[in-house]
């Protein structure tokens, strides 16, 4: 359909420290100031966490900073942003979350057409054992595609 996909903030530390099960679209509600900030991309989502309250879905430690012509109508660049979901999202998302060891992390923000979306993901951590399989693994890729690149040199 031509719908545009812009990356603002990406989080590869989610990735990193967490098994990703499930993956969600959610809108952001947000004040206009802080929509020009996020189309200059001044945004941060690595120490952010997202949790669900009566309901309703939040995020958390989501920074943006403030517009610099914005002056009196900037927001706290920190402040808690209500995420919109679907309520049988919510619904579906508060029942595993009630499993152990699941939590929602903050995956990327971008924006989908002329509106900012955040993706969430509902996770499960990973051990350090597992952390060290995946860095084992992406060195061996990283050998074979030098190795991989020198054959095909010569």
């Amino acid at each position: 359909m031509g719908e545009k996909y812009k990356l603002i903030a990406n989080n590869k530390k989610a990735y990193h420290d967490y098994f990703i099960e499930e993956k969600y679209e959610a809108g952001i509600a947000l004040h206009g100031t802080e929509v020009k900030s996020l189309r200059m991309g001044k945004c941060s989502i690595k120490e952010s966490y997202i949790r669900i309250e009566n309901g309703e879905v939040f995020i958390y430690g989501m920074h943006i900073s403030p517009y610099e012509k914005g002056n009196i109508f900037n927001k706290d660049p920190l402040r808690v942003r209500k995420l919109l979901l679907h309520g049988f999202q919510i619904n579906k998302i508060s029942g595993q979350l009630a499993q152990k060891g699941f939590t929602l992390v903050p995956l990327s923000v971008y924006f989908s057409g002329s509106l900012a979306k955040v993706e969430i993901g509902l996770a499960k951590g990973k051990k350090l054992y597992d952390k060290r399989q995946d860095i084992a693994k992406k060195d061996q890729r990283r050998e074979a595609e030098k190795e991989f690149k020198v054959k095909n040199l010569y």
